[in-house]
């Protein structure tokens, strides 16, 4: 063959793998942030989402997320609260990276009465999203935290927003929501000690992130199961992806959490949440977890949250990369 004949050969071939790579699936990047590099620790709930298009969205930031300044945030464009328990809303965070253990994170900066979360929002001049009975209470924190209280959204069951090129919905959680007195002003604070009471914050909430790339993502916050697992989360919204507790005492435990995944969402993938126990060592699953018999009793795909270690999802929820 003649080499003229050649050159329009390798240019077609040349253009078709340089398109085939810049069409390729775009997924969603999802980072969690734990109180130690490399592990799943008791206490991470923290998760960044990073749509295709840049927005990045973090959720529950509670204990793990060193404040604004951790270096791990980057622009964070809208923080996404699910209630206000001091292990989601921040109430103390670590000295420094990777204090204590594991097992036993040192959390013993103070934050209450101010939040972790408020302190990120303000921060990061970012969206605060709460649902329930929330919104007043945390747009007076962000602007006696130097913020503007128009940052603070109010997002309720059956109501949704969008930040950037992310739909945000918010679903129903079956929990508590009670504000600690820590929390609060004083005078108010003593009054609901001496009562043994904390301050009722309407229900909690869950969400449901639709990302640009088409990815839906259940976001559970802290719940037990609930009918609007099927009939809201599957039926409607069709989640690929979750995010969910699987701890117990608390929250649904393991076998109850698998029945969530494998009975009522069916998505194509779970990653799991709120364990309350090191659930690894050395980044590898640890035996005799329940993290361990959540796996076990799961028909999808489960993912670890191995804090800074950054997972891809596509469209349907596969994992692309990173799991």
């Amino acid at each position: 063959m003649r080499f003229s004949r050649l050159i329009p050969l390798i240019f077609a071939a040349g253009f078709g793998l340089a398109n085939a790579q810049t069409t390729a699936p775009a997924t969603v990047k999802v980072t969690p942030l734990g109180s130690h590099s490399g592990e799943f620790c008791p206490l991470d709930r923290a998760l960044v989402f990073e749509d295709p298009d840049g927005t990045r969205i973090l959720y529950d930031a509670g204990r793990t997320v060193r404040g604004p300044e951790d270096g791990r945030l980057g622009k964070i464009d809208a923080v996404l609260l699910s209630h206000v328990h001091g292990d989601h809303l921040g109430d103390r965070i670590q000295p420094s990276d990777n204090a204590g253990t594991c097992a036993k994170p040192d959390f013993s900066k103070v934050i209450a009465p101010g939040s972790n979360t408020v302190n990120i929002a303000v921060g990061k001049k970012s969206k605060l999203i709460v649902g329930g009975e929330m919104a007043k209470y945390f747009s007076l924190k962000v602007k006696e935290a130097g913020g503007d209280p128009a940052q603070v959204q109010l997002l309720r069951f059956g109501a949704s927003t969008k930040i950037g090129g992310v739909s945000i919905a918010g679903v129903p959680a079956v929990h508590s929501n009670g504000l600690d007195p820590a929390f609060l002003h004083k005078d108010h604070a003593d009054a609901l000690e001496a009562n043994g009471l904390t301050a009722y914050m309407g229900p909690p909430g869950g969400y449901v992130l639709t990302f640009s790339n088409g990815l839906v993502v259940y976001l559970s916050g802290d719940t037990g199961v609930t009918a609007e697992q099927d009939v809201v989360v599957r039926r409607m919204y069709k989640a690929g992806l979750v995010v969910l507790n699987i701890g117990g005492t608390f929250t649904t435990g393991p076998v109850e959490a698998a029945y969530v995944i494998n009975e009522l969402v069916k998505p194509k993938a779970v990653i799991a949440s709120h364990a309350n126990e090191p659930a690894t060592e050395g980044g590898k699953l640890r035996t005799g977890t329940k993290t361990e018999a959540f796996i076990k009793a799961t028909t999808v795909p489960v993912h670890l949250p191995i804090s800074g270690r950054t997972m891809a999802f596509e469209a349907s929820g596969t994992c692309a990369s990173g799991c």
